[in-house]
């Protein structure tokens, strides 16, 4: 697939997402570039914003199976891989598939699970396979992962591992809307007469996996490899950070970087490409030194700075 028509299908998707979603274009554009870059995403923002909304809309325009699971601390690993039941009839044990075979899952209030059934998600996230009773069981292609979290609760949760956090290629919050953009909800609602809204299917499952292998085609420049490569590792080096930003961050660059130059129509990537996802891509990623961890501006100060003390390649 040509990268004009790459951008011409992410423009037609984007536009019949944002008929349900309204004044957030960044943020689905983030989501669908992550989504074409094979990565998951985790929304970390208050109630009521409408990130269950995301992820129905994007799953019905882009054609893909959907399905959603309400972590809750009595959730068991069980309840999302499945299980081999016994078959009295026939007199044999049968699989049966939990929720984490699709193509999209809606991981609601994660931090609610234990550790040990947030794990279940690890091995599918990074590998797309379950592994049951010895046997690796691959997933649906493409498997995408969007998961929420509500940021001020904190009683009856558990912090997800940095494990599972590095895995996620981006965290994003939705962001409260303007009084003109909740007037604009307001007035489509009543104009509806329902609440429901149905959403036309721009994609099949088919086109999306050739939008995602068109992006291995957008030219990298190597300077830019090597902006990445400085970007992070200054992350590293920075004396408020305990633990910097992965190599996975370094690929989560690169890989948005193209996908975002896709949706652009572009089949080069730019520095600003990459400055762009800067925040997403890392501040999930780091880890400050004890005496910072009360502090919520400190994350992003480190990752201001990284972006300031690193010298942008300039294209002769």
């Amino acid at each position: 697939m040509e990268i004009a028509k790459v951008s011409e299908l992410s423009q037609a998707v984007i536009a019949e997402v944002g008929r349900a979603v309204v004044g957030k274009q960044e943020l689905l554009e983030n989501i669908l570039c992550a989504a074409l870059a094979g990565g998951h995403v985790l929304l970390e923002d208050f109630p009521g914003l409408g990130k269950t909304l995301i992820a129905r809309s994007f799953a019905s325009t882009l054609g893909l199976e959907f399905k959603r699971i309400q972590f809750t601390p009595d959730l068991l690993p069980g309840d999302i891989t499945g299980g081999y039941i016994f078959n009295r009839e026939k007199n044999h044990f049968e699989l049966r598939r939990g929720p984490v075979f699709t193509n999209l899952l809606l991981a609601d209030e994660i931090n609610r699970a234990s550790p040990k059934t947030q794990s279940a998600l690890l091995e599918a996230m990074q590998e797309g396979q379950v592994t049951m009773e010895g046997e690796s069981l691959p997933l649906p292609e493409p498997f995408l992962v969007l998961a929420t979290q509500n940021p001020i609760e904190y009683e009856g949760t558990f912090s997800l591992p940095e494990a599972q956090l590095d895995r996620f290629m981006l965290k994003l919050t939705v962001g409260y809307p303007s009084v003109e953009e909740e007037k604009e909800i307001l007035g489509r609602r009543r104009q509806r007469k329902q609440d429901d809204l149905h959403l036309q299917v721009i994609l099949q499952a088919e086109q999306f996996l050739e939008m995602r292998a068109a992006l291995e085609d957008v030219h990298v420049d190597s300077d830019l490899e090597g902006y990445i490569s400085a970007l992070v590792h200054a992350t590293r080096t920075d004396r408020r950070v305990a633990v910097g930003a992965s190599p996975r961050a370094s690929l989560a660059f690169l890989k948005m970087a193209r996908a975002y130059a896709a949706l652009s129509g572009r089949e080069y990537i730019l520095p600003d490409d990459i400055k762009r996802f800067a925040g997403p891509v890392l501040g999930h990623r780091i880890l400050l030194q004890p005496e910072y961890w009360m502090s919520q501006q400190v994350g992003g100060e480190v990752i201001r700075d990284a972006i300031a003390q690193t010298a942008v390649p300039v294209n002769q």
